[in-house]
């Protein structure tokens, strides 16, 4: 069995719901520790009632220390202290071997197996950003992206567990201040604090809005996108994909565009959002509340990748013009000079 935790509130209903099921169509020996952050996801989610899955009320998971310090934090900063609390309740109320943390924004396209098998006999597991060059974050943002995070239950997994969880108690917060940022700078530096800890070197687990650009699709049959990394030309398989991009702006879904989005990114964006079309409908059924989604951004994606092909194809057209342009006018200066030159000399040597 693969135990697997994740938080979100009604106010992620829907993503994280369109996660947990990717997990479980992918996984079949996945269980999920799910925990709602508010009243109205915990009676949606138990509505609902997902196979394999165990809904965790917020009034269960909250303990003395983290309502102490709830009023301190905005929700996302009092999500992210509870990362590691989550994940400590898991092993210690469920008594399991070791836990999986994943964010409610993933979305799974094959199973991530390969991803727990690479961590052997090691203790954690830790994916990295693997930042492209235009968009790296690492001295503001961190080398690790907490998005998928393995702890097993033993010394070394627990020291490092018990340690992140003390420090988020001490200070979470959404800015980067004296080598911080939210949950996730506190990772930089477990590989020499802690031992047995592994960085993932699979690149399926992590393809992202802020390293996909790196990345070209060679191929696509079904959830199965297979590429390319440019740099060393390695294959592999999406496992997951990182929808950071998909953000909730007055109760609607929509996509805030931090990131340049790739061509070959459209049939990834594509699936994803029939999925969270699926699932609102499967809401509607419920009468469920949620965030909304509109046809509207279908839409939107649709004309964002159409724009950027037509932006792409002007750039490419005036490239060629340019050079073009510049070309003329290097060959035209040449035959002015020539002209000049022949000029003042039969200037000079006539009589």
């Amino acid at each position: 069995m693969n135990n697997y935790c994740t938080l979100f509130d009604s106010n992620y209903l829907l993503r994280g719901f369109t996660m947990v099921k990717s997990l479980l169509n992918e996984d079949k020996n996945a269980f999920i520790y799910i925990f709602a952050f508010d009243d109205e996801c915990f009676k949606s989610l138990m509505q609902l009632s997902l196979p394999r899955v165990k809904v965790i009320s917020l009034g269960d998971f909250e303990n003395e220390r983290l309502i102490s310090i709830k009023t301190s934090r905005t929700a996302g900063e009092y999500c992210w202290t509870c990362t590691p609390w989550i994940m400590k309740y898991s092993i210690e109320n469920f008594a399991l071997d070791h836990c999986i943390y994943v964010d409610a924004d993933l979305y799974f396209f094959s199973n991530p197996q390969p991803l727990i098998d690479e961590l052997g006999l090691s203790s954690v597991l830790l994916t990295e950003h693997r930042y492209s060059p235009k968009y790296d974050q690492t001295k503001t943002s961190g080398r690790f992206c907490v998005q998928f995070l393995i702890i097993k239950n033993n010394d070394d997994g627990m020291s490092a567990l018990n340690w992140w969880a003390e420090r988020c108690i001490e200070w979470c917060y959404a800015r980067t201040e004296n080598g911080k940022f939210g949950d996730q700078m506190y990772l930089d530096d477990w590989e020499t604090r802690f031992s047995s800890v592994h960085v993932l070197k699979h690149l399926g687990g992590g393809v992202a809005p802020w390293n996909l650009e790196k990345y070209n699709l060679k191929s696509n049959e079904g959830n199965n996108f297979i590429f390319e990394d440019s740099e060393t030309g390695i294959l592999f398989s999406a496992i997951f994909y990182h929808f950071h991009e998909v953000k909730l702006n007055e109760s609607s879904l929509t996509l805030k565009l931090n990131y340049f989005l790739p061509s070959r990114s459209f049939k990834l964006h594509t699936m994803y959002f029939k999925s969270l079309k699926e699932n609102f409908e499967i809401f509607i059924g419920e009468k469920i509340k949620s965030e909304r989604y509109s046809g509207l951004i279908d839409i939107l994606l649709e004309n964002i990748y159409l724009e950027r092909t037509d932006m792409q194809k002007m750039y490419s057209l005036g490239k060629r013009r340019l050079i073009k342009y510049w070309m003329y006018s290097f060959l035209g200066g040449i035959l002015v000079l020539f002209l000049l030159l022949a000029l003042e000399y039969f200037l000079l040597v006539s009589p």
